[in-house]
């Protein structure tokens, strides 16, 4: 299992672009490092400021919008930075949520996985380089050829001469989404991952594998996982319960939470409606506090070293390929003395 280090989301002050840790992380061996955008920092500019500090570790994005970008602006940062940095970049690429798309995006949210469909034979068309790029989907025409066009657009294919199989990752929390993932991209980005569900998360990889045409040599599966390390297992475990509380009762509508949705499959459903009534009702402490501690058990590494040492087996033996590691210094380098 390789480690990767996930920077996370910006804070009010600064993108999250903490480049000691990454340097550290590097020093250490791990295998890639991944920024991340919500609505505050871009993940583009930090993967950039990242890449050009360091020398081998690979970096990428987890993940860049679909919304935000054209197919092929996408492809064309995805190539540059790749070339720039020697072919360390991997690109991963996430519909994100409605409250985000047509709130922030002023994108409509549509049909996401038609829309991820699209977007992903665009990019790889584009980085391919086959033939200048045309391409009729119910989201993506190129040339453009709406009511509204001059009839100018023309057929155009990359200048630059990128890798033709440059890795491209998807989050996916969802049984079509995750299926989606396995059918198209080169690895997966789940968050809220619980290794005691994959039996779940399996079946629904196998549908897009069996739709792929058969199970890829190299198919990454790169769960984000949070780790706090201390003496006081409780305590630990408070850290990370905001997170959760966050994701679970206010990352989306009451009728829309991909998050909240993927918890109540793992069978917190009674804890679950608890916490998103509390956040969505201001009462975001008492959220905070309703989070299971055996939920917080599953998803994250807490508690002194050899409590995560003896979990960390579960997330190996559950077939995750890479360890998508947050946390603080300490954390990375426990991780690399347990794992690498």
């Amino acid at each position: 299992m390789k480690l990767a280090l996930n920077q996370g989301l910006s804070g009010a002050a600064s993108p999250s672009g903490d480049i000691e840790r990454v340097l550290e992380a590097e020093r250490l061996g791990y295998d890639s490092v991944w920024t991340s955008e919500s609505y505050g920092s871009d993940a583009v500019t930090s993967a950039t400021w990242i890449a050009a500090r360091t020398q081998r570790i690979h970096v990428g994005t987890a993940i860049m919008q679909i919304a935000g970008r054209t197919p092929a602006a996408t492809a064309m940062t995805a190539m540059t930075l790749d070339s720039l940095s020697g072919g360390r970049f991997r690109l991963g690429l996430g519909v994100s949520g409605p409250q985000v798309v047509e709130g922030w995006h002023g994108q409509p949210f549509g049909k996401p996985l038609r829309k991820t469909r699209e977007y992903v034979a665009v990019v790889r068309a584009i980085l391919r380089r086959e033939k200048p790029l045309e391409f009729r989907g119910e989201y993506y025409q190129i040339p453009y050829a709406g009511a509204d066009a001059t009839g100018l657009g023309k057929p155009l294919r990359s200048i630059l001469h990128g890798r033709a199989d440059l890795p491209i990752y998807l989050a996916a929390i969802g049984p079509k989404n995750v299926a989606l993932a396995a059918e198209l991209a080169d690895g997966w980005i789940p968050t809220i991952f619980s290794p005691r569900r994959m039996s779940l998360f399996r079946g629904w990889l196998d549908e897009g594998f069996r739709a792929r045409g058969g199970t890829p040599a190299t198919f990454d599966i790169m769960p984000s996982c949070p780790v706090i390390v201390g003496d006081d297992v409780n305590a630990c475990r408070a850290t990370h319960k905001p997170a959760i509380a966050l994701y679970v009762g206010g990352m989306g509508a009451r009728s829309r939470n991909f998050y909240n949705e993927v918890v109540r499959r793992y069978g917190y459903d009674e804890a679950v409606t608890k916490i998103q009534d509390l956040y969505l009702a201001g009462r975001k402490a008492e959220a905070e506090a309703a989070v299971p501690d055996a939920l917080v058990d599953e998803v994250a590494l807490c508690g002194p070293r050899e409590r995560i040492r003896e979990r960390l087996a579960e997330w190996k033996a559950a077939g995750v390929t890479t360890l998508g590691v947050r946390g603080k210094i300490e954390a990375i380098r426990l991780l690399a003395a347990l794992a690498l």
